[in-house]
């Protein structure tokens, strides 16, 4: 069984620094992070579905605003972009932010078969969906099989 990586640990095993030494490094790096705010950008997950009829994508963005999503397609790539601002005021004393704040980017490329004239985008409960739909000479099509007799 392999063991999992720990920074703190020297090859002999032994802990480089105490338990509360490493929880202290631990914070002082979510601090940072936190206060860089909008300087940094985060990529949004994202599922993608195939069917006969194009491709679905959805893409998590809680707590955007839908007049603030940017969906552009260029090209072959179609890039996504949206920030989440923090919400709060210096006077606000907060003493830990878990959630991540700010720019939201991703781009995808996009197969030869999708028609890109014809992206649709939909933003409900915090989900952004995007409907690709297939060219109509990329669409399956069933072929009549003739019996000679």
């Amino acid at each position: 069984m392999q063991k999992r990586w720990n920074p703190f640990e020297m090859s002999n095993g032994a802990v480089a620094l105490g338990p509360l030494m490493a929880k202290e490094f631990d914070q002082l790096f979510r601090d940072l992070s936190a206060r860089q705010g909008s300087s940094r950008e985060l990529v949004p997950p994202a599922d993608i579905y195939e069917t006969a009829e194009g491709i679905t994508l959805q893409v998590d963005l809680p707590g955007h605003d839908p007049k603030a999503i940017e969906v552009k397609v260029e090209h072959d790539t179609l890039t996504l972009k949206s920030e989440r601002k923090v919400e709060r005021s210096d006077k606000d004393g907060a003493r830990r932010l878990e959630r991540s704040f700010g720019v939201y980017t991703r781009s995808f490329v996009l197969p030869r078969t999708v028609d890109a004239s014809r992206v649709e985008a939909r933003y409900e409960n915090g989900v952004l969906t995007l409907t690709l739909p297939r060219r109509e000479e990329a669409r399956p099509r069933v072929v009549e099989v003739k019996v000679n007799s």
